[in-house]
């Protein structure tokens, strides 16, 4: 992705609640990848909501950050990309694949799948009014009947997007069902600009795999990233160096989520902190002994001083399980 001026051609996906500063900063910590915002309404940016306000402003992050707008509004959409400079974004995604339904009835997100004169209208309209590179993340289509990837794609292209992420599902589809790599490859053959695969991909292996099955020329992590913070930067190094992903043991684990915690306290305040950390806490716990029963304790807890002594007890039990 040197033509983009990015680092890695290995992105962590935007998602909502997930993908804040604290989770950028953490997937950054491991090594190198692309780091991606929160999907961010225009809507609330242009009224400078706080909250979402807060979530555009990554001009103190020591990596580059694509800020994902969502929005159906070409005139609002020119009005906020100008915000958006300001915040210190290196680039601004458009998305045009959230399959949310609150997302969807305001004509945004995959729904402008269905209205590609609405959409190119917005592209042409926020390559037009920026100077920072503009990409569109989309789905195969809106539903088996209408797969229209490959003429979004291309008429993506032909609006001035720098590159596009294709998701191989439809909007039907939502997360079930496998990834059509396939649709991800017919985007591909399609277009000049680069291409970004998403969907599937939960190890080293599996991104090598989409990458020679599509072509593609950068590969987009989401579900598997949640509790395995170090995969993307695990994912970089095995493509372009061979390198073998280290083992995981619980203490890394621990130590992770520790570090973890402690960003969340300093961006979100204690706080809000704890609340937010209980679902990483499942995520940190998948896959290990007795996860189910630390997950339950860990949501009745109610101070931050309860939080870390039971993280420490879990996984310091894990590794001494391991160890006998």
């Amino acid at each position: 992705m040197k033509q983009l001026g990015f680092k890695s051609n290995v992105f962590l996906a935007p998602m909502a609640g997930i993908t804040d500063k604290p989770m950028r900063q953490l997937v950054s910590s491991f090594g190198t990848g692309v780091m991606v915002s929160e999907m961010v309404a225009i809507n609330a940016i242009q009224r400078k909501n706080p909250k979402s306000y807060h979530i555009a402003d990554v001009r103190d992050e020591a990596y580059q950050v694509v800020v994902q707008l969502v929005g159906g509004d070409a005139a609002m959409f020119a009005d906020v990309v100008k915000l958006i400079e300001d915040l210190g974004a290196y680039s601004i995604d458009i998305n045009m694949g959230c399959p949310v339904k609150k997302i969807v009835n305001n004509h945004s997100g995959s729904a402008l799948m269905q209205d590609m004169q609405s959409a190119a209208e917005i592209i042409r309209t926020v390559v037009k009014n920026t100077k920072l590179m503009t990409s569109v993340k989309f789905r195969k289509g809106w539903d088996h009947q209408h797969e229209n990837a490959v003429d979004f794609a291309r008429m993506c292209e032909d609006c001035g997007a720098a590159y596009v992420t294709v998701h191989g599902r439809t909007r039907s589809d939502f997360y079930s069902g496998e990834a059509d790599w396939d649709a991800i490859a017919a985007v591909k053959q399609a277009v000049k600009i680069p291409v970004i695969g998403n969907g599937d991909v939960t190890s080293v292996h599996k991104a090598k795999a989409m990458l020679e099955h599509t072509k593609a020329d950068g590969v987009m992590i989401g579900r598997a990233a949640l509790g395995a913070p170090w995969l993307i930067s695990q994912i970089h190094d095995y493509i372009h160096n061979g390198i073998e992903p280290a083992e995981v043991t619980p203490n890394t684990v621990k130590q992770t989520f520790l570090k973890h915690l402690q960003t969340l306290v300093d961006y979100h305040g204690e706080r809000l902190a704890l609340p937010l950390s209980r679902k990483y806490a499942g995520w940190y716990s998948r896959g290990l002994r007795d996860a189910k029963r630390f997950r339950e304790t860990y949501n009745r807890l109610t101070t931050m001083e309860e939080a870390l002594a039971e993280i420490h007890r879990y996984f310091d039990s894990c590794t001494q399980q391991d160890e006998e």
